[in-house]
């Protein structure tokens, strides 16, 4: 099974260029009414590798599973995204991912593998939990990865395998 470092590079090789084609109109442009356009998506996907490269960090030196979400949308309009030049973002995305795929290939197993029986609620997942139902740093690892399609395809479905 690929690691989650190599599905992350994969990714971001996958969508980086289809990134960089769209025009800053259009990555200026909401979806729909009151949705996040491209720029915001990809801003978010910034505060998640920030939020997330920390996280893994963390959890290499824990027993538990315990970390403080952060109020999404307070993020993306304090940071003003929408306003952003597109290709800086992309960029910055993709770079800052690329050292994110190190680090989770840097991570030793007994980390990587340890249940974490206390957790918090883990509320929306994307990737399917190990077999015992019990979280580990793999599995939040390969759920950043499948978080970060989920809105790779949001901004266009072609973005992510």
């Amino acid at each position: 099974m690929e690691g989650p470092g190599s599905a992350l590079r994969s990714a971001i090789a996958h969508a980086e260029p289809l990134l960089r084609a769209i025009t800053a109109e259009r990555a200026s442009a909401p979806a729909a009414p009151g949705k996040w356009c491209p720029k915001e998506v990809i801003g978010h996907l910034l505060d998640s590798a920030n939020n997330n490269l920390a996280r893994f960090i963390r959890l290499q030196s824990t027993e538990d599973m315990f970390f403080e979400p952060y109020a999404q949308e307070e993020w993306v309009r304090a940071q003003g995204y929408a306003d952003a030049d597109w290709r800086d973002l992309v960029e910055l995305w993709a770079l800052y991912n690329r050292h994110i795929a190190r680090v989770m290939d840097l991570v030793l197993d007994d980390a990587r593998f340890r249940p974490r029986k206390e957790h918090r609620p883990l509320g929306s997942t994307y990737a399917s939990l190990p077999a015992e139902g019990i979280p580990t740093l793999d599995w939040l690892m390969r759920d950043y990865v499948e978080h970060l399609k989920h809105h790779l395809r949001q901004i266009d479905p072609a973005c992510a395998p």
